[in-house]
Formats: C-alpha cells, sequence, structure tokens
C-alpha cells in the first residue's frame, strides 16, 4: 500500500522529510517486540522511555543519539554455557531499538536501575522557531523614488 502525500505538498512547505517517514512506517516490516518499553510523557516538553533490560549491566548497553534517531543496543557476553538449564525465560540476547525523535528534542540523561532503564528525552524549542512578526516593505526605496522625482 502506497499513499499519495500530493495534497500536503500543495499546503505545506518543507515536509518531505515527514512524508518520507510516514512513508517507511507504513511500509516496515514486523517491529521486534524484544526488549519491552514503555513511552511516557512526564511533563509539557519532557517524555521517559523505560524499557525492561533485566540480566543487563550499564557495560552491556549503550544509548546514542544519532541525528533525530534514538539508538539503543545491548549485548550480553555468553558466560552462562556451563549451565544446565532446565528453563531458560530471562532473555539476554543482544538488540538494537531505534526512535525517531522530533525535531529540536535531546537526551537528558539515561539511567538503568532494578533492570529498567530509563531515559529522559526533552523537546526544546529554539528561540528561532518561536513565532515572530516579519516587517512587511513596499517595493519602492526612498532612492529610486528620488532618481525618478528628479527626472
Amino acid at each position: 500500500m502506497t499513499y499519495d502525500f500530493t495534497p500536503l505538498f500543495r499546503s505545506a512547505i518543507g515536509f518531505d522529510r515527514l512524508a518520507r517517514m510516514a512513508g517507511n512506517a507504513a511500509n516496515a516490516q514486523a517491529v521486534p517486540s524484544y526488549p519491552p518499553y514503555n513511552i511516557e510523557k512526564t511533563g509539557d516538553a519532557d517524555y521517559a522511555l523505560t524499557m525492561a533490560l533485566a540480566g543487563f549491566a550499564p557495560e552491556n548497553v549503550e544509548v546514542l543519539q544519532e541525528d533525530n534517531t534514538l539508538v539503543i543496543r545491548g549485548n550480553v557476553p555468553d558466560g552462562n554455557r556451563n549451565r544446565d538449564w532446565l528453563h531458560r525465560g530471562i532473555a539476554t540476547r543482544a538488540f538494537e531499538r531505534r526512535f525517531v525523535l522530533a525535531d529540536h528534542t535531546e537526551i537528558d540523561h539515561a539511567e538503568l536501575q532494578n533492570g529498567l532503564l530509563t531515559i529522559a528525552v526533552r523537546q526544546v524549542v529554539p528561540e528561532s522557531a518561536t513565532s515572530r512578526r516579519i516587517p512587511i516593505q513596499t517595493g519602492t526605496t526612498s532612492s529610486c523614488v528620488e532618481s525618478i522625482q528628479a527626472a
């Protein structure tokens, strides 16, 4: 299934990236379910991503912000080869999860406690992105008006 974003482009400028993202999301394959996570809105411009990482130590997890993408990777060295498991239900397999971040979003901090990785995300709107009044100029300047009157 493809989407036609032509109506959007008739009245919007600079949304080609958004259209690409929507198209990619529509064409995405099945999203992995490991590790499980929650996304919570904690304030007007604050969010928290909490990911369940039982068995992972801080040195086994990498959190990166690459442009507008949050990348979380985990890899636990397999030191359990000599164990005789009767049941192994706690997954500690390698993973990589990616989250698209909105413009002007930054990662405040990350914390791994009691098997939960919590990443604080904040959206910071720069002053240049706030509303401002644009002065309107006339098509003629005073020097052009003076030269016309002298002729």
